[in-house]
């Protein structure tokens, strides 16, 4: 995943694809690798069955956050006051859809590239994001895996700075590239 222009968060969902209940576990994620709560080079994504879906491979970035969750025309209008806008859970459930999968499917997602602080009280900073033009993260499959994705159009706080911009995903094997 390549964050094009630098500052674009992109949320993430993955599925063991034998068995969609077996799906991402944020918080196994975070007590299996030992790491806290950001994931960079290394981390392996478990499911809820701890079944290692993805690894980490690459990151030139360094910190994605797993607590952020992802955003919604509910969580909008609560917090910014604002009509319906494109968002994330809607982009989930447009794709979960194509696999007959619905809002009791979704999980805790990451959240590549957006950055969420955790203050001295335990307060979240829904802060800027810190990735620059070009930063990638290289994931592999561990597993036969689905992957959603959504490049968030957040325009109301300033995880994509306040302005949304393309992403690439690339996906290959070691012998072969397609994007």
């Amino acid at each position: 995943i390549v964050d094009l222009e630098g500052r674009q968060a992109v949320d993430f969902l993955c599925y063991n694809a034998h068995d969609y209940d077996d799906r991402y576990a944020a918080a196994d994620t975070m007590k299996l690798n030992g790491t806290g709560i950001f994931l960079t080079s290394g981390t392996v994504l478990y499911s809820v069955g701890l079944t290692p879906l993805f690894t980490i491979v690459a990151d030139t970035c360094g910190k994605h956050d797993t607590i952020g969750g992802c955003c919604s025309a509910e969580l909008n209008s609560f917090r910014y006051g604002v009509g319906h806008q494109p968002n994330c859970r809607e982009n989930f459930l447009q794709e979960l859809a194509k696999h007959d999968l619905g809002k009791s499917d979704l999980a805790a997602n990451v959240n590549f590239f957006m950055y969420v602080p955790v203050g001295p009280e335990g307060e979240m900073d829904m802060g800027p994001s810190i990735s620059k033009p070009g930063d990638y993260v290289d994931l592999r499959a561990e597993t036969d895996a689905l992957a959603v994705i959504s490049n968030c159009p957040q325009i109301n706080n300033p995880v994509n700075d306040y302005n949304p911009t393309p992403i690439r995903v690339i996906i290959w094997k070691p012998d072969q590239a397609v994007s």
